[in-house]
């Protein structure tokens, strides 16, 4: 009976001890996942259409990123506090990259927005009163 004890009181001990190992490659990417969430990492998001192999839309900033079904939210810091949204859909045509580009000194609030002109259809607004 004591040994049956013994046995189990280790094989939860070990379960527990081999539990808690995780790589660090997974605890490197979970803390970097974890700091551009907090708008911390600048990033360039790319969104390409497959089928034309053209670029649709290109944002680079403070960004964070939230996936859904067909749908990607891109969130991006602007000044402090300020946060400004942005939905990409995804189909069989669209994806997306995402990469973290903050291994240079860059103003934290830099946000640029780039849609190539040969992709947007011309559209002339004026004003009348």
């Amino acid at each position: 009976m004591k040994k049956a004890i013994i046995y189990l009181v280790l094989a939860v001990v070990l379960c527990t001890v081999l539990t808690g190992c995780q790589s660090q490659a997974k605890r490197v990417s979970a803390n970097v996942s974890k700091e551009a969430d907090l708008f911390n990492v600048q990033r360039r998001v790319t969104v390409w259409n497959m089928r034309t192999d053209k670029c649709l839309l290109e944002v680079v900033g403070r960004i964070s990123i939230q996936k859904s079904t067909g749908d990607v939210d891109i969130i991006v810091e602007v000044a402090p506090g300020l946060y400004k949204k942005h939905f990409v859909s995804l189909n069989q045509w669209t994806t997306y990259v995402v990469e973290d580009i903050d291994g240079a000194f860059v103003d934290k609030y830099r946000y640029e927005v780039n849609f190539l002109p040969e992709m947007l259809i011309p559209i002339t607004f004026t004003m009348s009163d």
